[in-house]
């Protein structure tokens, strides 16, 4: 039996947050890139399988007590 569900295609995301990660926290959001902006705002970047990885991704933003700034689907 042959599933109706298409697969879904990797996304890539952008996630822009307030504060300056440290670099013990980066493991924390492995394989997204990190990039830090001059005013301590961290962007993070990198491809997500599905909503299910996009919302843990936002619990760990959420459960690390960072500020969220924006959430970009390039």
């Amino acid at each position: 039996m042959q599933s109706s569900i298409a697969p879904q295609s990797t996304q890539t995301y952008q996630f822009r947050i307030r504060e300056y990660l440290e670099d013990e926290l980066m493991a924390w959001f492995s394989p997204l890139t990190i990039a830090h902006e001059p005013d301590d705002v961290t962007t993070l970047t990198g491809p997500v399988r599905d909503q299910a990885e996009l919302h843990g991704l936002i619990s760990k933003i959420r459960d690390l007590n960072l500020t969220l700034l924006s959430v970009i689907s390039q």
